[in-house]
Formats: C-alpha cells, sequence, structure tokens
C-alpha cells in the first residue's frame, strides 16, 4: 500500500475507534438536559402586589454532581421579551420553591426564568416557562 493512501486511513480508523471525549456533541447527545416546570402559581393566575406566594417548580437535572450546582429565579413582565429582575438568590437546586412577596409591578404578562448551571461543569442554562404566563394585579388605591 502507498504512504499516501496509509495515512488517510490511518485517520479515519483512529476516528472510528477512538471513544468520544466528554465536551463533545456525541457524548452531549446522550446527556440529560436541564428543564424546569412551574407549579405555581398557576397559568392565568392573578397575584396582588403584597401578596406572599409560593413558587414553586420540578425540575429534570443533567448527571452532574448538584454540590456544585446553583438555581435561580428572574422575572419577566413581557411574557419572556426580557427579563426585568432576579427574585431569588442562586438557591440549592434541590429546594424547588420558596415564598415570594409580589411586587407593585402590574402585567399581564408575567413570566418566570428558572436558571440552572454547574460551576464549570454545567453552563447556565434558562428555563424560560413562557407556557405558564400569570397576571400581577394592581395594588389597590389608597
Amino acid at each position: 500500500m502507498k504512504l499516501h493512501r496509509l495515512i488517510p486511513a490511518l485517520f479515519a480508523l483512529t476516528a472510528v475507534l477512538t471513544p468520544q471525549l466528554p465536551g463533545t456533541a456525541t457524548a452531549q447527545s446522550d446527556k440529560p438536559k436541564y428543564g424546569a416546570k412551574l407549579i405555581s402559581p398557576r397559568p392565568g393566575q392573578t397575584l396582588q402586589p403584597g401578596q406572599v406566594v409560593r413558587i414553586q417548580w420540578t425540575a429534570n437535572f443533567p448527571n452532574v454532581d448538584l454540590s456544585m450546582c446553583e438555581t435561580e429565579v428572574l422575572l419577566s413582565l413581557d411574557g419572556g421579551k426580557t427579563i426585568y429582575t432576579m427574585i431569588s438568590e442562586q438557591r440549592n437546586p434541590r429546594i424547588q420553591y420558596f415564598d415570594w412577596t409580589v411586587p407593585n409591578l402590574p402585567t399581564r404578562q408575567a413570566v418566570l426564568d428558572i436558571r440552572f448551571g454547574c460551576l464549570n461543569i454545567y453552563p447556565e442554562t434558562s428555563s424560560l416557562q413562557v407556557q405558564a404566563p400569570f397576571v400581577i394585579g394592581s395594588a389597590p388605591a389608597l
């Protein structure tokens, strides 16, 4: 076999027999992805400024050590087009609820973004809850 044919054949054989390294496209496709689903508030629910509401969700995590990870929740007032403000501190991802005092920010398109990430292990990933918009009503007139 001539040398100019042997070298490409060796490269092709190496590519086929080499196991996929973590972080490559093929290796990543087999890993579960992060995703969250909002339980409370319910879609369409109207919340009043000053009301204390339990924010609660379920989450599917990738196969990583969660002790190096965190979750945070952000609020959008325009259906998820822009993110307005963080409403939780960085939290243990195993704790999937907290009590929130509703701000005086009236909107008919409030949406939460439940983000997850792990320091140098898994990139911060958004889980925007556009399927579950809720309403923040106006504060009562004094």
